[in-house]
């Protein structure tokens, strides 16, 4: 009886925790204060820098701005966020690929020539609440 109870206690503890949503909390500093938006995209490996699993926009009115995702699945994750200034929903860049307007990756990472990869940048969604502190970055 009691390897019985023991079981079914592992096994609705695994079944929560798969099923279990938890808030990411991304607090991003360095922030130009003044015109635009700021995008923030969390994604999955499989459309990391595509698609987001969800987006959210904030102006860009202080130097500090919080984003909150809330009932995240458990899962891996990336953040990418760009200070789009002009607010045409996209990160501008020189001829040379350059980027023109701020930007930022989670766990504060950058590319060698380009963004990150998706193992450089992603973080675990498990439990409770996950933060994240970027650093916005300007040409």
């Amino acid at each position: 009886m009691r390897l019985l109870s023991l079981t079914l206690l592992l096994f609705f503890g695994t079944v929560y925790g798969a099923c279990a949503q938890t808030t990411v909390e991304v607090k991003l500093t360095g922030v130009k204060p003044g015109q635009g938006n700021l995008r923030v995209g969390l994604f999955n490996e499989g459309n990391y820098l595509k698609t987001p699993v969800e987006g959210k926009i904030a102006k860009a009115t202080a130097e500090s701005v919080v984003i909150v995702f809330e009932n995240v699945p458990a899962g891996t994750y990336a953040l990418s966020v760009i200070h789009d200034a002009n607010e045409n929903g996209d990160l501008d860049k020189t001829k040379l690929g350059i980027p023109k307007e701020g930007f930022a990756f989670s766990n504060n990472v950058m590319g060698k020539k380009g963004p990150p990869s998706y193992d450089k940048a992603k973080f675990e969604v498990r439990s409770s609440t996950v933060k994240q502190e970027l650093k916005m970055r300007y040409p």
